[in-house]
């Protein structure tokens, strides 16, 4: 029995919907991610981007578990001497809870081309609206 190598012509896309409300905000990064690398398909190629599109909704609502609000911090650095910032985590959730999940997300993604054109297939929102009726994305349970 030989192995099927999906090539990039032959990969058919999804739409799934994540709810991120009540549920802790690694979880939800997971799922998604997971979704977005296509390893929930028979037809998971390494080495192909077979992943499906993800929209996160809620992401207002998503818990942090323990004391990660107040002891976690978000860090980058603006390339000037002396120019590194942070945010704790419990400003950035009140301020902007979709950079925080993206951040989750893109840290469980591969660090390459594939991880980066994944990360393109994400939509995240603060609220439960979404603009992306019209594709007829399902609903995918944690």
């Amino acid at each position: 029995m030989s192995t099927t190598m999906t090539k990039p012509a032959d990969v058919k896309r999804n739409w799934y919907v994540l709810d991120a409300a009540g549920k802790p905000l690694g979880h939800v990064a997971a799922k998604a991610a997971h979704l977005l690398r296509g390893k929930h398909k028979p037809s998971f190629t390494p080495h192909v981007d077979c992943g499906d599109h993800v929209i996160i909704i809620n992401c207002a609502e998503a818990v942090l578990t323990g004391n990660k609000k107040t002891q976690k911090f978000y860090r980058w650095h603006t390339g000037w001497i002396g120019g590194l910032k942070e945010i704790r985590y419990d400003k950035l959730m009140a301020e902007r809870p979709e950079l925080a999940m993206k951040l989750a997300v893109n840290g469980m993604l591969p660090h390459n081309t594939l991880g980066r054109k994944a990360l393109t297939r994400l939509r995240v929102y603060a609220g439960a609206e979404h603009r992306h009726a019209a594709q007829n994305p399902e609903s995918c349970e944690l």
